[in-house]
């Protein structure tokens, strides 16, 4: 008997609730598709009925292997509805890799778009667990596996509401797994609660309502979408999924729909800025645009607000359900000029209203450094949406969670105002004669070139400092800057011993979320060196 003053927080509570108050209401938007809310929930109870009868139950992990179409969003709610634990998978990974997370999760049923299927048809005798496949057929012509088809699927389950046996409210509900660009990946596990207060705070701080429309340009499987799988849905608002994140497809769906959020990589940012027709786009309401994954350069958010968006700085990792603080405005710096209020945009601000705890601290005796703007120290985090621990990596999780708070790797400075800001990742911090040198410093002052449309800087080995300072610069089209001009605009802006040595050019390595993998970088200029202390 449930506690006449308790009930475990979860975000199933949040597709009940929306179909119950908008039940006519547009829920799913995808190509010529559209679910009500009735209609969403009662696909929802389908899954997860569907999946009983298959024989996945409580604490069984299930993996979805698909883009931002309709599947992958239903999967948030009917895989937990059951006590199921969703596992989404980057559908940018190699066959390998996806083996090695399909094992390591333990998963018992796979859903796999079928433009993926040649990746899992590579591995079908290494996955062992794998007891059930689903093909979601979505018109991509690609031979899909043994198995049913997911609508088909969907009709083996029942339409009713299907209970939801959430006892714990820190029961795991998905796992996530990081990038593993320093090793193996890791699992992430969310809790319950945790998605639940995510969702909440991403509702509160980005001022949604049942009036907002959501375009689908964050990839669900990464931190679940940020938590908007869960936070859209709680709100009443209307999803818009999106198969290929393309400019010319983004804009008009903003402008057909009426879109009013969508988050986005800073990469993807600078692609829908430099998009030709940018400014063509008649929008039908302001356009918030939330921005992670890397420190944007003011450059970047000041040519997106020139075609009419609102962009909003949050920072986070898949170890807290995505963003776990906000660089929260205030109406008095609306009166700066566009370049002031682009530096102040670029922070990582304060925690979420549902973070509440993140500091930044000597990493070696966990004191907090001066807020001087200028003293560098650790950001570590704490809290409700701070991760149950790494999925059967205790030792990990220990390392992680040292000192009484999870350790995030990045380092920041804190302003005056308390406000956050980050100078570089501990791994990225270039160290030039005794010197240290931000990466991200010297990125944004070459953003600020007119011909530069992408630029990465990392350490390069020198027999005199050490290591110094290399551009990888990626040119906007149809301009040709040569490394000359890129070092003296340098020299105008920022120290010497800043400016970097070396200029490249080229395309840079992303990851699937459009992060620049500047380990990548790093490796092809340190291969064959032994003398650089780690």
């Amino acid at each position: 008997m449930r506690n006449v003053c308790y009930e475990p927080l979860t975000p199933i509570s949040f597709i009940r609730r929306s179909a119950a108050v908008f039940p006519g209401k547009t829920a799913v938007v995808y190509n010529d598709r559209r679910f009500t809310y009735a209609q969403f929930y009662e696909r929802v109870n389908r899954l997860a009925s569907a999946l009983s009868k298959a024989g996945v139950g409580r604490g069984d992990k299930v993996a979805f292997l698909c883009p931002n179409i309709p599947p992958m969003l239903e999967a948030h709610f009917g895989v937990p509805m059951l006590g199921g634990v969703l596992v989404s998978i980057n559908i940018r990974l190699s066959s390998r890799e996806i083996a090695y997370i399909l094992n390591h999760s333990d998963t018992k049923a796979l859903f796999v778009d079928a433009e993926f299927a040649g990746l899992i048809d590579q591995i079908k005798g290494e996955i062992p667990n794998i007891k059930t496949i689903v093909n979601i057929l979505d018109g991509v012509e690609e031979k899909p596996l043994e198995g049913p088809e997911y609508e088909e699927f969907l009709l083996t389950g029942d339409p009713q509401p299907f209970p939801c046996p959430v006892e714990d409210e820190l029961e795991n509900i998905t796992i996530n797994y990081t990038s593993g660009t320093t090793g193996l990946p890791k699992g992430v596990m969310y809790s319950h609660r945790g998605a639940y207060l995510n969702a909440v705070g991403e509702i509160m701080e980005h001022r949604m309502t049942s009036d907002s429309v959501y375009l689908w340009t964050l990839p669900m499987f990464h931190c679940n979408g940020w938590c908007f799988t869960w936070a859209v849905t709680a709100i009443g608002g209307t999803n818009v999924c999106l198969r290929r994140v393309v400019p010319e497809e983004i804009y008009r769906l903003i402008e057909q729909e009426g879109v009013s959020h969508l988050c986005a990589a800073p990469t993807v940012l600078i692609a829908m800025a430099g998009y030709p027709k940018a400014r063509e786009c008649k929008m039908k309401t302001v356009l918030n645009v939330i921005t992670a994954g890397a420190p944007p350069a003011p450059t970047v958010i000041r040519n997106m607000e020139s075609i009419g968006a609102v962009v909003t700085q949050v920072y986070g990792l898949t170890e807290v359900y995505g963003p776990h603080s906000i660089c929260e405005w205030h109406r008095e710096w609306d009166s700066l000029d566009a370049d002031e209020r682009a530096k102040i945009k670029a922070r990582q601000g304060v925690p979420y209203i549902t973070a509440e705890f993140m500091a930044v601290v000597n990493p070696a005796d966990m004191a907090e450094v001066p807020a001087d703007g200028a003293s560098m120290g650790e950001i570590v985090m704490r809290g409700n949406n701070v991760m149950l621990g790494y999925y059967k990596q205790p030792k990990e999780t220990e390392e992680a969670f040292r000192g009484g708070w999870f350790h995030s790797g990045d380092l920041a400075v804190r302003h005056p105002d308390g406000y956050v800001e980050i100078k570089d990742r501990m791994k990225d911090i270039i160290i030039s004669g005794g010197e240290n040198i931000s990466t991200v410093e010297v990125e944004n002052v070459i953003y600020q070139h007119p011909d530069v449309l992408e630029v990465a800087v990392v350490a390069v080995p020198d027999p005199k400092w050490g290591e110094v300072p290399k551009a990888f610069v990626v040119p906007k089209p149809g301009s040709t800057p040569t490394a000359e001009d890129i070092i003296n605009f340098c020299r105008e802006r920022i120290a010497r011993f800043k400016v970097p040595k070396h200029v490249e050019f080229g395309e840079l390595p992303k990851t699937s979320t459009g992060k620049i993998m500047k380990y990548r970088l790093r490796e092809k200029e340190w291969k064959g060196y032994d003398k650089r202390v780690n």
